[in-house]
């Protein structure tokens, strides 16, 4: 799990640039050509990964509901975000990934509800929805690369 989590921490640090790095206006354009934008697949990955590993274990997460209501899979960006949402997201880049790995130390995750992913890939386990994770955080990272080249 080591190395699974210091690939998280190195994509978490990425993200984190993309959210310094580019002013609210730029976080929230939406490109022509595509659905959402770059802080809506920043939130979107923090959301997934408190979902994966905290929902199907059955425990509470640490992000709100109408956080995941705003950026569950499916949904796309339906007003601006503020810069409220972004000081929160940026504190939950790692927070979350920081807590993750405490409680998969202690072993909090003793119940896990079996997922199937939409590319077939089947979670059994939190640690192997924190491997799945990292594939998952890279399909978005690549896809903000390519929304970074139209704003």
């Amino acid at each position: 799990m080591n190395q699974t989590f210091s690939v998280t921490e190195n994509s978490r640090n990425t993200l984190s640039k993309f959210l310094q790095g580019y002013t609210l206006e730029q976080l929230n354009t939406i490109p022509k050509g595509y659905s959402n934008n770059l802080i809506w697949n920043i939130g979107h990955i923090v959301v997934v990964q408190q979902m994966l590993v905290y929902k199907l274990s059955g425990l509470p997460m640490m992000i709100s509901d109408e956080m995941v209501e705003k950026y569950k899979r499916g949904t796309k960006p339906e007003q601006d975000a503020t810069q409220a949402d972004v000081d929160e997201i940026q504190s939950f880049l790692f927070e979350t990934i920081n807590q993750t790995k405490a409680d998969l130390e202690k072993k909090v995750f003793k119940d896990f509800q079996e997922f199937t992913t939409m590319t077939g890939f089947t979670i059994k386990t939190a640690e192997d929805a924190m491997v799945f994770n990292v594939y998952h955080e890279a399909l978005h990272a690549g896809m903000m690369m390519s929304i970074r080249k139209f704003i």
